[in-house]
């Protein structure tokens, strides 16, 4: 049974015309529900054309301590025709009422192995466009509680105003150099798939699609190897990817002939190295 809830649209900041933060807050006052990093929202609006409530889940990109708002990033969707509910956001104002249910979903990081030892593997998360969302969850939760493993974020998008949480993952990262990976061990990179048009002009970081992170030529280190300064295995890395079905099978086209298997296709002893959640 569907349980709805009211909640108010507490903050809007429109990065561009079709991309944008927003918070959420219950209507009534008081906490938001529980969850853990990398779970999604579901949100719902009542269409009047429709005459019915229409629902869409969304990651979220806060983290679970943060007991004041729920944060989600996310993009208008507009061809081949509007979303319906991605229209009733992004024609919202602050204060505006919507319906949410209680946050779920099975995108989160493992704590331990199959075997029950702790797993402390590096980290290492791939998103594309707002399927960076989760991880900026994963990257602020990790440091609330004062986690020691490594984390790599790689957020790949088609132009520089897409790269939300620029800043924030950026700070992170400079905390880590500040502090010594001992306390803080963080990593962010970014990249554009569009590097030669006009609007790009003054991008000078890396290029191509995110999956390029995890891709070597002629036998040298991939970016991430050279990044992390080590051989990438099976023993001391797990992988989170999140995007477009495109961005996750450009992942996988890499990482599976390497050894590397995926939640959905564990092994008999279940073990595995890759979670993955699509969005399209």
């Amino acid at each position: 049974m569907v349980v709805d809830s009211k909640a108010i649209i507490s903050y809007i900041q429109i990065q561009k015309e079709d991309l944008a933060v927003f918070r959420f807050k219950p209507k009534e006052g008081g906490e938001v529900p529980q969850f853990k990093a990398g779970q999604f929202l579901t949100l719902g609006a009542h269409v009047p054309a429709e005459n019915k409530v229409i629902r869409r889940a969304y990651s979220i990109a806060s983290n679970p301590e943060n007991r004041n708002y729920i944060e989600l990033y996310i993009r208008w969707v507009r061809k081949p025709l509007p979303g319906r509910l991605t229209t009733v956001l992004f024609s919202a104002k602050e204060g505006d009422e919507i319906i949410w249910l209680k946050p779920t979903g099975p995108f989160t990081i493992e704590e331990k192995m199959p075997n029950g030892e702790p797993d402390n593997r590096r980290i290492v998360c791939l998103g594309g466009g707002t399927g960076l969302a989760p991880f900026v969850s994963y990257a602020k939760h990790l440091h609330a509680i004062g986690s020691k493993r490594e984390v790599v974020v790689f957020h790949g998008a088609s132009y520089v105003d897409e790269l939300g949480y620029r800043e924030e993952l950026t700070r992170l990262e400079e905390e880590s150099l500040d502090k010594g990976k001992d306390k803080w061990n963080f990593k962010y990179r970014a990249t554009i798939s569009r590097p030669d048009e006009w609007f790009n002009r003054t991008w000078n970081g890396h290029k191509g699609r995110v999956e390029s992170f995890l891709q070597s030529k002629d036998g040298e280190m991939s970016p991430l190897e050279k990044l992390v300064g080590e051989k990438i295995t099976k023993e001391n890395t797990v992988f989170f990817i999140c995007g477009w079905q495109g961005t996750i099978d450009g992942c996988l086209d890499v990482l599976t002939p390497k050894g590397f298997v995926t939640e959905r296709n564990k092994r008999a002893d279940k073990s595995f190295e890759i979670k993955y959640e699509s969005y399209g």
